[in-house]
């Protein structure tokens, strides 16, 4: 007992001085954003080693993929900025859902990894795919938005009315965007389906598990297709001819293409994840095989 008092004293006062030098030597926005990373992260990985490897597939990929292309991406996009647009916000949008289920989760059923099997498992079940599809929600948005720009050829299509709109449009999609969503959702299938191979040791005696790679790709193109749907509904967009860019903005020089300025970007990206965590776990309950 002694010893265990120790430990935790010893890990609170790393912290604390870890957390003061960090707000001596970076920005408060930036500390802050950290600060909420790590805590989304500590909740995850308490939970379950297969929550934080998706929750890691997302970071690593979402971040890699934000500073790529970034000299095509300022010809359409009148907010980008080098280096990616992180922030505290964005960490509450695309981490918060999960980080709730994941508390959920401990609440249930306790710390460790759990194969899926509705059968045995329901509402475990249940909860750790509902964490999956939020977080390949997330990703398969974060693929579209990134790539898109990038690698297609075509002009986008408002996904509305499927009229041709100027790259940078709210529900706006492309073929490239739409492929690029399901294997983001894929990846982090992938990173929760492996870390089941290496931590759970009854795995053969469970439903199969390589559906969830499956389940994850549609949670990341469902989750794109939600998103540009109430994005092309609640989000303004309109031409600024002064710059010649796609903006979120109403002015004197703006030509309206599409939305009303209801909900912001992040808002748009919570409520998708939020959907797509309480919908999609019904769909694989009855198509989960046996």
């Amino acid at each position: 007992v002694v010893v265990d008092i120790v430990v935790v004293v010893f890990v609170v006062v790393v912290v604390v001085v870890v957390v003061v030098v960090l707000s001596l030597l970076l920005p408060l926005l930036f500390l802050i954003f950290l600060l909420s990373a790590l805590l989304v992260g500590f909740v995850l990985t308490m939970a379950n080693f297969s929550f934080f490897s998706s929750l890691l597939a997302f970071f690593i990929t979402s971040s890699r993929l934000t500073r790529w292309g970034g000299v095509q991406k300022k010809k359409i996009d009148a907010d980008y900025k080098e280096g990616g647009q992180r922030n505290w916000v964005q960490v509450f949008c695309n981490g918060g859902v999960p980080a709730e289920l994941a508390l959920l989760y401990m609440i249930e059923v306790g710390s460790g990894e759990m194969p899926i099997d509705f059968s045995k498992q329901y509402s475990a079940s249940w909860m750790c795919l509902s964490l999956l599809g939020a977080l390949a929600c997330s990703t398969g948005d974060t693929w579209a938005s990134e790539v898109g720009p990038v690698l297609s050829q075509s002009q986008p299509r408002l996904i509305t009315t499927w009229q041709g709109v100027p790259a940078g449009t709210n529900g706006g999609v492309t073929p490239v965007g739409l492929a690029a969503s399901f294997l983001g959702g894929v990846a982090v299938g992938a990173a929760y389906f492996l870390t089941q191979l290496l931590f759970v040791s009854d795995l053969h005696l469970a439903d199969p598990q390589w559906p969830i790679m499956v389940y994850g790709g549609l949670a990341g193109l469902l989750g794109s297709m939600l998103d540009s749907f109430l994005g092309a509904h609640m989000q303004y967009s309109g031409f600024d001819s002064s710059i010649g860019k796609v903006v979120g903005y109403q002015s004197a020089t703006t030509r309206r293409i599409c939305g009303k300025p209801i909900l912001d970007n992040n808002a748009v990206n919570l409520f998708s994840s939020v959907l797509i965590a309480l919908i999609l776990p019904g769909l694989a309950w009855g198509m989960w095989p046996r």
